[in-house]
């Protein structure tokens, strides 16, 4: 009779536990998650998102076609033919427009690398505005050290800088597009006279008016 009556109780919990499974409504629910084991889930909208982001990806090669660069006029061997600037003062790259005796537009690329941010600043890198005049300078040297303006032969020093406004920060991963325009040129006092503007992604981040003076 004991025997009987322990098989009985086995098979109502046996019984007991298949319904539960099944829930009161008949309807099967999932097993209980032990303690401390994550269930993996994709909701519906994280589905949605990874969708849009594999729809908009654009991939290196479209990038890289985006940052296609117009080819250069005087690449970095020809610049150093004409200024005497070198490393690490030389800040023309290449040039990418040029009109003697009249014009220029050079480009600077700015990398994380440069010797000035080491101290300018170290927690948020800045290149300084007297470096982005330098350069400037440096486009309009790359006019003034050539036919028809002189033979090359010298040195144009600062002679004045006047009405210079910065409009933004240049920081590493920038571009910088340098415009130079001859106003005005003294052959007889070796005085230049010129008016700059620069860019970062087509927006103006310092613009003035340089003057120089050719010392033989």
């Amino acid at each position: 009779r004991r025997r009987r009556g322990v098989e009985l109780l086995h098979r109502s919990s046996a019984r007991m536990l298949a319904l539960a499974s099944f829930g009161l409504a008949g309807s099967p629910q999932r097993p209980a998650v032990p303690h401390g084991v994550a269930r993996a889930r994709l909701p519906v909208a994280a589905v949605a998102e990874e969708t849009v982001a594999e729809d908009t990806w654009a991939g290196a090669e479209t990038w890289s076609k985006a940052f296609a660069e117009p080819e250069a006029i005087f690449e970095i061997n020809r610049i150093k033919e004409i200024l005497p600037h070198r490393y690490p003062f030389l800040l023309v790259d290449k040039v990418i427009e040029f009109e003697a005796g009249k014009r220029c537009v050079g480009v600077k690329k700015v990398t994380s690398n440069e010797e000035f941010f080491n101290g300018h600043f170290p927690q948020r890198p800045i290149m300084p505005g007297v470096l982005q005049v330098e350069a400037m300078a440096q486009v309009g040297g790359l006019v003034a050290l050539q036919e028809p303006i002189t033979d090359g032969k010298g040195d144009f020093f600062f002679a004045g800088v006047n009405n210079v406004k910065w409009r933004r920060p240049v920081v590493p991963g920038d571009t910088l597009v340098m415009e130079m325009e001859l106003t005005a040129f003294k052959a007889k006092f070796g005085l230049v006279k010129m008016k700059g503007v620069a860019y970062v992604d087509g927006q103006k981040v310092v613009e003035g008016d340089f003057q120089f003076a050719m010392v033989k």
